[in-house]
């Protein structure tokens, strides 16, 4: 039922029944007269459509947006004004048809406003109330709204600033095969080009599954693989349960770039890097683990500068504080890089449905 149906249903019930229990009760003591009927129709008609115009008036103005303060005094003016609008009308009336009764009391026209000021005090704040509480609730929602798109669009300025700083390191790692083999340089800028496809997609997603990161992970690896060989061993173990959970796009991409820059690439002899996904305690925890040193002296240049800063930061954004971030010296040889991400999907249910049967681990070597 609509607010309009339900409105009007109130209104014509609820002076209905108040003005014919009045009715009633004269019925009874003084038994049926039809130009109290007739008084009594006048009363639910006028009762109507003065709280109607009540209504026009407090949305007309806004009045539920007032402060405190003047939403009560023009609620206790309204009050009064229509108070003695139905007393007016009324104690004339009355006074043809209960002469008798009304004669011996000296404060007729006070009691009279009093009993119509309690009646509408009724409808008015019980309406207005209503009103206010909603007015309330939608402003909130509205402030909501407007921070998530906010976020929304600072997280889009922070994943497009990616993908430059990407596209110039995987390029780098593909160049010396232009020349030296061809075939290879054509697969690897297959590669390329499937991972810009998804870095472009970044822009239009605020998560994917975690099994399309893994796969531009995969690519980027095997890009930089040929720029350096051997010096670069690394894996990536991944528990089936984990890679349909909703993360960051190109997030993975940026900590493993940076752990090759920051790490691998800064070894004599080269390094490994490791990504391995969990599932502990109803939370993703993607761990990254590279060869490499954290010196307090070059902390902007180990955290990898905007990238890792953007990690945190859209984190932040798209999970609030039950996401966290942290890089951290593991042991004397090893750097990792530690993501904790609550659930943001049915990836788990999805598993279970899908029966997939990817293997628990996969290594890159």
């Amino acid at each position: 039922m609509s607010k309009t149906r339900i409105y009007w249903t109130l209104q014509i019930s609820g002076w209905t029944a108040l003005v014919m229990y009045e009715f009633l009760l004269y019925t009874v003591e003084y038994g049926f007269d039809s130009k109290t009927l007739f008084l009594a129709i006048a009363n639910i008609l006028l009762g109507i459509t003065l709280t109607h115009t009540y209504r026009l008036v407090i949305r007309r103005w806004n009045w539920t947006a007032l402060p405190v303060h003047k939403l009560v005094f023009r609620v206790a003016l309204s009050v009064l004004i229509l108070g003695f609008i139905m007393t007016i009308v009324n104690l004339p009336l009355d006074r043809q048809i209960l002469a008798e009764q009304l004669v011996n009391q000296p404060f007729v026209f006070w009691g009279y406003l009093s009993t119509w000021c309690k009646n509408l005090l009724a409808w008015i704040l019980s309406y207005t109330i209503y009103h206010y509480v909603e007015q309330n609730r939608l402003a909130e929602l509205e402030k909501i709204m407007l921070k998530t798109s906010m976020r929304e669009a600072e997280a889009k300025v922070l994943r497009s600033q990616l993908n430059p700083h990407f596209t110039f390191n995987a390029l780098n790692s593909i160049r010396a095969l232009v020349s030296e083999d061809p075939a290879k340089a054509q697969h690897s800028i297959t590669q390329l080009s499937n991972i810009l496809r998804n870095s472009l997609l970044a822009d239009r997603r605020k998560t994917v599954e975690l099994r399309e990161e893994l796969k531009t992970v995969e690519d980027y690896l095997e890009l930089e693989k040929v720029r350096y060989e051997e010096r670069l061993r690394h894996s990536i173990k991944a528990d089936p349960q984990s890679i349909f959970w909703q993360v960051p796009p190109m997030m993975l991409q940026t900590l493993v770039e940076n752990g090759i820059k920051h790490g691998v690439s800064k070894v004599m002899g080269g390094g490994m890097l490791e990504v391995a996904t969990t599932i502990e305690n109803q939370m993703l925890v993607i761990r990254i683990r590279n060869t490499g040193t954290l010196c307090e002296k070059n902390t902007d240049d180990q955290s990898g500068g905007v990238g890792l800063q953007n990690t945190a930061e859209r984190l932040s954004i798209l999970y609030g504080k039950e996401a966290s971030f942290r890089l951290f010296q593991e042991d004397e040889k090893t750097v990792c890089a530690e993501v904790v991400i609550p659930m943001l999907s049915d990836g788990l249910q999805r598993y279970s449905d899908e029966k997939t049967t990817a293997p628990q681990e996969t290594v890159k070597q």
